[in-house]
C-alpha cells in the first residue's frame, strides 16, 4: 500500500514541471442592494493583499472587472459609502476559466456619508436574508473538496449539524429526526418532487444525483423555521440556483468521474445579445461503477442548461432547464441476498425520467422595487414491473406480481414583489399556484398470499390484480405568503411573515406564521430565534391508495386527509472566537400534528416513517391523530480555510418520537439519536512559482444505528415466505452503529500562459472497509433473518479539464 502510495504521488508531481509558471485570470461579477437588487454603481472591489492593488470600479450596471488576477486563492474587499463592506474569502482563480463572483451588500441603518461599516462575508450566512436560524449556504467549490461526498449536493449536507444520510446506496437527506419525504426541493424558484435519477414517486432521495454540481451556483439549505417564501414542507428546504454562463468569452469543461459518469459543458455569451449567455451541459453515466451495492448496470444519463438576458424590454430574462433519464434490470438469478437494490427470488425492470423546463423575470419599479416571476413545468415519471418466482413442479416459474406507471407533472406559476421603503423596512410578497396532473397506475399481488387470489384456469398463476391506485387527474396547490423584514439597529433584526397553503383535491387549508429575531449584542458574537408553523401534503403514494369498502367497489378511503403540520421552535447562538474561527449552537423542539395513522388501537403504524425505502406501505382508511416530536442540539466548530487548510466538526444529539393509532411512543424510523462528522482538510503549494495545488481532505462519521422492526419469521412462513413484521414491537431494535471514514487525495494544474486548468482526485470512500448494517430482512430461501450490509470500501476518481 505504501508503494503504491509513493508510485502514485511521484506520477501526479511528474507533472509539474509542465506548469511552472502560473496564469493570471480575470475576476469579474455583479454588485446589487441586498434587498431591493438594484445596481450599486461606482462601488469598489479590490483583491485584498495585493501590491500593486489590483481592484475596479462598478460600471452603471454594477458590474466590475479585475485583470490579471494570479491564480490561487484570492480574497475580494468590496466596498461602498453607507454600506456595510464586506470581504470575500478562498476566491479559487484557476488558469481554466474566468471566475464570476456577484454580490449582494447590505446598506446600513445608521445614516454615514463617509463612514463605511465592514462585516466579513461568512459561508454560513444563507442568501435569503429572511432566514434567520438553521440556514447555511454552500458552493460548487465544497462539493468537490469534500471527501466522500460523490460529487453530489444532496451527500454534501451531511456534513452540517442536524442532518443524517445513513444510507449508503442513497442520497435520502434525514433533517433532525424527519423522514426524507418532508424535504422541499426548489431550482431556480421552480419546486421539484425529486431530482435524482432512479426516483420513485413520494421520494426525494434516490441512488444518483441528476443536478451537475458544474452548473451549480451558491445555495441555501435550511434546515427549519424557514421563511414564509417557503411552503409545503415539515422538514428542510433545499434552495438551488444555477449559475450564469460567461458573458463575455467562450468556456468548456470536460469531466470524467466514477459517480457522475463523463460530462460535456459548455458556456459563453450570446451572440445577438449584450450581457447574455448561455450555460448547457450533458452527463452520461458509466453503468459499471455507478451504484456499488448491486451487480445490476444502471444506465443513466441528463442534461441541462441555462440562458441569461440581462437587459431586454421585458426586464431580466432567464431560460433554464434540467432532463434525466434512468433504467436498470435487476434479473433474479444474478443477484444474491447481500444486494442492497434487488432480490435474489424476483426480476425487476425501473424505467424513469425526470424533467424540468423554466423561465424567470425580473422587472423593476423604481430603484426600491420590483417584481420577480417564475413559470416552469416539472415531470417525474416511472414505469416498474416485478416478477416473483414461485415453485410449480419441479420447475423454477415466476409470474408478475407488480405493474406500476407513475406521472407527476405540475404546471408552476410564481410571482413575488420585494420592495425595500427604507434602509430599515422591506416587504415580499407572492403566491405560489401549482396545478398538479397526477396519473398513478399500480397493480399489485405481491403482498397478498396467492392462495387468497383466484387461480381459475388451473395454471399456478394468479388471476389478478389488485387495483393499488388507479388516478387520473388534475388539481391545485395554492400558497400565497407575505414576509417582512425590520431592522431596528445593524444589530439588531426582525422578521415576521405569513404562509397559506389550500390543496383543491380535498379541499383542505393551513395558515402558517412564521417569525424570526437576530441581535448581534457583541461583534462576534450573535443571538437569534425563530418559529414557524409549517405543514406539507400527505404523500401521493398514501393520499391516493384504494380500498375494497364493499364487493367490486373501490374507494380512495385517504384522499381526505389533512395536511401534515409541525410547530418549529428553534434558538441559535453564534460566536466567532477569531476571523476565521466559528461556533455555533442550536436547540430545536419541533411538534408534530396532523400525522395519518390507523385507527386500530393495536397499530403502530405512522406516515411519520414513510420515505426509508423506493415504495410506500398501502395503508387505508387512515386518520390524521397522529403526533410525533423532534428535539435536539447541534453543536459546530468550523475553521474556515486560510492558511492552506480548514476544518469542520459538527455534533448532533437528538429524540425523534411518535405515536400510532396504539398511543404508544416509540422511536421513529430515522431516531439515530446523535450523529458526529469531523473533517479536515489541507492544501499544499507546489512548482516554481507555488502555484499548483496538492490537496488532502479527510472525513470520520459516525451516529447510533437506526431502528427496524423486527421480522415474525414464523409468520412470514405462514405468509408463503413474504415478510411479516412484529408491528407491535415497531422499531425497538437497532441496527449496529454506522461508522465510515473516507479520505481524498487530488492536484490541481494551471497551465503555463494558456488558458487551460487540470483537476484530478481519487476518493477513498470507507476506507476501512467497515461492514456497515442496511437492513435485517427475511431470506425466502433460507427462511431466516440476514443482515444485509451496505457499501464497503470503495474508490472514486474524478478528472476534470477547463479550457
Amino acid at each position: 500500500m505504501k508503494k503504491s502510495n509513493r508510485l502514485l504521488l511521484t506520477l501526479l508531481l511528474g507533472f509539474t514541471p509542465l506548469y511552472l509558471k502560473a496564469q493570471t485570470q480575470v475576476v469579474k461579477g455583479t454588485i446589487l442592494d441586498n434587498e431591493a437588487e438594484y445596481p450599486l454603481i461606482g462601488a469598489t472591489v479590490s483583491i485584498a493583499g495585493s501590491d500593486p492593488v489590483l481592484g475596479g470600479v462598478t460600471d452603471l450596471d454594477g458590474v466590475y472587472r479585475i485583470e490579471n488576477v494570479p491564480v490561487g486563492r484570492q480574497a475580494l474587499l468590496i466596498q461602498y459609502v453607507g454600506y456595510k463592506s464586506i470581504t470575500i474569502p478562498n476566491v479559487l482563480v484557476t488558469s481554466g476559466k474566468e471566475v464570476i463572483v456577484d454580490v449582494k451588500l447590505e446598506e446600513s441603518v445608521q445614516k454615514m456619508e463617509e463612514v463605511l461599516v465592514t462585516a466579513d462575508a461568512d459561508k454560513d450566512l444563507p442568501l435569503n436574508e429572511l432566514a434567520k436560524v438553521s440556514a447555511r449556504t454552500f458552493s460548487t467549490e465544497e462539493v468537490l473538496r469534500y471527501s466522500g461526498g460523490r460529487n453530489d449536493v444532496a451527500r454534501l449536507t451531511s456534513n452540517f449539524a442536524g442532518v443524517s444520510t445513513p444510507d449508503d446506496s442513497r442520497n435520502d437527506i434525514v433533517v433532525r429526526g424527519n423522514s426524507p419525504t418532508a424535504l422541499l426541493w426548489r431550482v431556480e424558484g421552480i419546486p421539484m418532487a425529486n431530482v435524482n435519477h432512479f426516483a420513485t414517486l413520494g421520494t426525494t432521495g434516490g441512488p444518483v444525483s441528476a443536478l451537475n454540481t458544474n452548473l451549480l451556483s451558491t445555495s441555501d439549505f435550511l434546515t427549519g423555521a424557514f421563511p414564509a417564501e417557503y411552503g409545503n414542507a415539515v422538514g428542510a428546504a433545499f434552495d438551488i440556483n444555477f449559475r450564469n454562463g460567461n458573458s463575455d468569452t467562450h468556456e468548456f469543461t470536460t469531466q470524467v468521474g466514477a459517480f457522475t459518469g463523463v460530462e460535456l459543458l459548455a458556456e459563453g455569451p450570446l451572440s445577438q445579445a449584450k450581457n447574455s449567455s448561455f450555460l448547457v451541459s450533458y452527463r452520461y453515466g458509466i453503468a459499471r461503477f455507478a451504484t456499488p451495492g448491486t451487480s445490476a448496470s444502471p444506465i443513466y444519463q441528463d442534461l441541462a442548461f441555462k440562458l441569461n438576458f440581462k437587459k431586454t424590454p421585458l426586464g431580466r430574462l432567464s431560460f433554464f432547464g434540467i432532463g434525466g433519464l434512468s433504467k436498470i434490470d435487476f434479473i433474479g438469478d444474478e443477484v444474491d441476498e447481500t444486494d442492497l437494490f434487488a432480490n435474489p427470488n424476483e426480476d425487476a425492470f425501473y424505467n424513469g425520467g425526470i424533467g424540468l423546463i423554466g423561465m424567470s423575470q425580473v422587472l423593476r419599479f423604481g430603484k426600491n422595487t420590483f417584481l420577480k416571476n417564475a413559470m416552469g413545468f416539472t415531470i417525474n415519471k416511472y414505469d416498474f414491473d416485478q416478477d416473483n418466482f414461485f415453485s410449480l413442479s419441479a420447475e423454477r416459474s415466476k409470474y408478475r406480481a407488480v405493474e406500476a406507471r407513475e406521472n407527476t407533472s405540475r404546471y408552476t406559476l410564481s410571482t413575488q414583489l420585494n420592495t425595500k421603503f427604507n434602509a430599515r423596512f422591506n416587504l415580499r410578497a407572492g403566491i405560489l399556484a401549482e396545478q398538479f396532473y397526477l396519473k398513478s397506475d399500480v397493480r399489485d399481488r405481491d403482498d397478498r398470499p396467492l392462495a387468497q387470489i383466484p387461480d381459475d384456469d388451473g395454471d399456478g398463476i394468479p388471476d389478478f390484480f389488485f387495483q393499488v391506485r388507479d388516478t387520473d387527474e388534475y388539481f391545485w396547490l395554492l400558497q400565497p405568503y407575505l414576509q417582512s423584514e425590520y431592522k431596528f439597529t445593524d444589530e439588531l433584526s426582525l422578521t415576521a411573515g405569513l404562509h397559506a397553503q389550500t390543496l383543491t383535491v380535498n379541499d383542505k387549508t393551513s395558515i402558517e406564521p412564521r417569525a424570526g429575531v437576530s441581535w448581534q449584542f457583541k461583534p462576534n458574537q450573535t443571538l437569534s430565534f425563530a418559529f414557524g408553523l409549517h405543514s406539507q401534503n400527505v404523500p401521493f403514494p398514501i393520499l391516493f391508495l384504494r380500498e375494497e369498502t364493499s364487493p367490486g367497489v373501490f374507494r380512495e378511503t385517504n384522499r381526505t386527509l389533512d395536511f401534515i403540520k409541525s410547530h418549529h421552535y428553534v434558538m441559535a447562538y453564534d460566536f466567532k472566537p477569531g476571523d476565521q474561527w466559528r461556533v455555533k449552537a442550536e436547540i430545536y423542539y419541533q411538534d408534530i400534528f396532523n400525522v395519518p395513522i390507523e385507527r386500530s388501537d393495536t397499530s403502530s403504524y405512522s406516515v411519520i416513517n414513510e420515505g426509508a425505502d423506493f415504495v410506500f406501505d398501502e395503508r387505508v382508511s387512515l386518520v390524521d391523530d397522529g403526533t410525533g416530536f423532534n428535539y435536539g442540539v447541534e453543536l459546530t466548530l468550523e475553521k474556515f480555510f486560510s492558511d492552506n487548510y480548514y476544518g469542520l466538526l459538527t455534533t448532533s444529539l437528538f429524540e425523534s418520537r411518535y405515536e400510532g393509532g396504539d398511543g404508544i411512543e416509540r422511536n421513529t424510523a430515522f431516531n439515530n439519536n446523535f450523529v458526529i462528522n469531523a473533517l479536515v482538510g489541507k492544501e499544499w503549494k507546489i512548482g516554481k512559482d507555488k502555484k499548483n495545488i496538492l490537496t488532502f481532505d479527510t472525513k470520520f462519521s459516525t451516529s447510533r444505528g437506526r431502528p427496524f422492526t423486527p421480522v415474525n419469521v414464523e409468520a412470514s412462513i405462514r405468509n408463503n415466505n413474504d415478510q411479516v413484521l412484529f408491528e407491535r414491537i415497531a422499531f425497538s431494535e437497532r441496527l449496529k452503529p454506522y461508522l465510515r471514514w473516507d479520505v481524498k487525495f487530488g492536484i490541481r494544474l494551471n497551465v503555463k500562459n494558456k488558458k487551460r486548468y487540470h483537476q484530478f482526485f481519487l476518493d477513498l470512500q470507507n476506507i476501512t472497509n467497515r461492514s456497515n448494517e442496511f437492513t435485517r430482512r427475511y431470506n425466502e430461501v433460507t427462511q431466516e433473518v440476514n443482515s444485509v450490509e451496505q457499501i464497503g470500501f470503495f474508490p472514486d476518481l474524478l478528472y476534470r479539464f477547463q479550457f
